[in-house]
């Protein structure tokens, strides 16, 4: 069954481009694009450090001082289920494969397959390697401006995903830390069909080294899916079976080469099947924030319907039948109903705090500091949306259990912190350095007027009850603003 390949993704310097034009172009868009001119030697060590002077991957280097790491390693041509048989070594025990690898035969790849002397080869390809997490003293690259409104890896810095310890996994400290990583695959390695976690947005940053990406369109994903919408297509370059497949052939798909040097802005719901043309060293992280909320939100609601109706039988006779399905939601889909609304929960109180903040500050209607006011009414504008659909649908209802104390949230650093980064991040992004300083020297007690802890006086349980604290706050705040769900 052949494939239709008719367009490319578009490239763009990212010197020339400013972060309120990639919001309206590309994030608010939900439209992928390459850029270049963002990694700065000067500012990506892991441009020197990663790579030769050939402009090959620096695997000595690896080996020699990060050797001991302990990671993820695809091998590409064995399938386990959705995904490719993974298994766990050292980073030196990869970087000694793939130099087996160069040295046994030369491997002829056309970008989809791969044989040595006409007999299989299992290309090995690292993934997931929480770089960041695991060496936060070393440096190796600045997150580039447009991608630094990271709610999901802000979070993770601060606070666990699961609000329930009965959903932690036994490695979630190492698993589950940060969606940060450091991908590695020598030529002919590649990932599957799929779309990312949590349908996050995702950033990746080719160090060395040239990817094949093919992307399809959101609107035609159910193309790719099988009659009962249950089974995604693995390989787009197999022979794909019409009578499993019948949409196949009728799916667009865009392509791009990247090359070292360029990074991918891959937006949500967008599923995409990747190949390394050579030796490649990537960067990738997954975020959302308020632009893309939606999209986490109505995933966790399809997986949260697919769970409870796989075990709709035993509803009568589980005791914690909700409980059951919320915890099944999150082995699956990586948090549940109750992580997520804690998410909101600190965020929505996060924004509300900086808006009265710079309100009090700087004013609301004139100067620099609108521009940042302005943002934090849009997120706020956004999280109350997707809490009133919790609510209309009666997500977490008759909760007996506190998500979220006002109070002891003012007095705990990690909130303190989360407050501190959002503030610096708005300041950044929309270029006001005064008021980067601002909130960088900023305590919780310069954040929050203690005299008027009345507006904070509560506890949150529900979504109605975020719904009604985040509009007392915004009236109180912005009296002008109203958020309509």
């Amino acid at each position: 069954m052949g494939m239709n390949i008719k367009g490319e993704i578009e490239r763009v310097n990212g010197k020339e481009l400013s972060y309120s034009e990639f919001v309206e172009r590309y994030m608010e868009k939900n439209k992928p694009v390459v850029l270049t001119g963002l990694m700065d030697p000067h500012n990506w060590r892991a441009c020197t450090d990663w790579v030769t002077l050939h402009s090959q991957p620096n695997f000595q280097f690896f080996s020699t001082l990060f050797g001991a790491s302990k990671v993820q390693v695809a091998d590409c041509d064995t399938r386990e289920f959705t995904d490719q048989k993974r298994e766990e070594m050292l980073v030196s025990d990869f970087i000694a494969r793939c130099l087996h690898l160069g040295e046994a035969s030369a491997v002829q790849c056309n970008g989809e397959t791969c044989a040595s002397n006409g007999a299989s080869v299992s290309v090995p390809y690292l993934k997931d390697w929480h770089f960041v997490k695991e060496y936060p003293e070393y440096v190796a690259y600045d997150t580039p401006r447009f991608f630094c409104d990271d709610w999901l890896n802000l979070y993770l810095d601060n606070f666990r995903t699961h609000i329930d310890s009965d959903t932690e996994q036994p490695n979630e400290e190492i698993c589950c830390s940060d969606y940060r990583f450091v991908y590695m695959g020598v030529k002919g390695s590649w990932t599957p069909l799929h779309a990312d976690v949590f349908r996050s947005y995702s950033w990746s940053a080719n160090v060395c080294g040239k990817k094949r990406w093919l992307f399809l369109d959101p609107s035609q994903c159910h193309l790719i899916f099988d009659r009962n919408m249950k089974n995604c297509v693995y390989n787009i370059f197999d022979e794909v079976s019409n009578s499993k497949f019948p949409g196949f052939s009728e799916a667009i798909w865009l392509e791009c080469t990247q090359d070292a040097g360029e990074i991918i802005f891959v937006p949500s719901g967008w599923y995409h099947q990747v190949h390394n043309l050579e030796d490649t060293i990537s960067i990738n992280h997954n975020w959302f924030n308020a632009y893309n909320l939606s999209w986490v939100w109505n995933l966790l609601l399809r997986d949260y319907n697919e769970a409870k109706e796989y075990i709709e039988d035993i509803k009568d006779i589980c005791d914690d039948f909700e409980g059951l399905c919320q915890r099944n939601l999150a082995a699956n889909t990586g948090m549940n109903f109750y992580d997520f609304f804690t998410f909101m929960s600190y965020f929505t109180l996060a924004n509300l705090v900086l808006l009265r903040y710079t309100n009090r500050r700087y004013g609301s209607s004139t100067g620099s500091s609108s521009t940042i006011a302005q943002h934090l009414s849009m997120n706020l504008g956004c999280l109350r949306k997707i809490v009133s659909e919790m609510k209309h649908m009666h997500a977490l209802e008759g909760n007996h259990n506190c998500v979220v104390d006002i109070i002891k949230a003012f007095e705990d650093p990690r909130f303190s912190k989360l407050c501190m980064h959002v503030g610096r991040t708005y300041a950044m992004v929309h270029e006001h350095s005064h008021l980067a300083s601002d909130f960088e020297s900023a305590t919780m007690s310069d954040l929050v007027d203690f005299n008027d802890l009345k507006s904070y006086s509560s506890q949150i349980y529900t979504p109605e009850d975020l719904i009604k604290f985040v509009d007392n706050g915004v009236a109180e705040a912005e009296p002008s603003v109203l958020l309509v769900a």
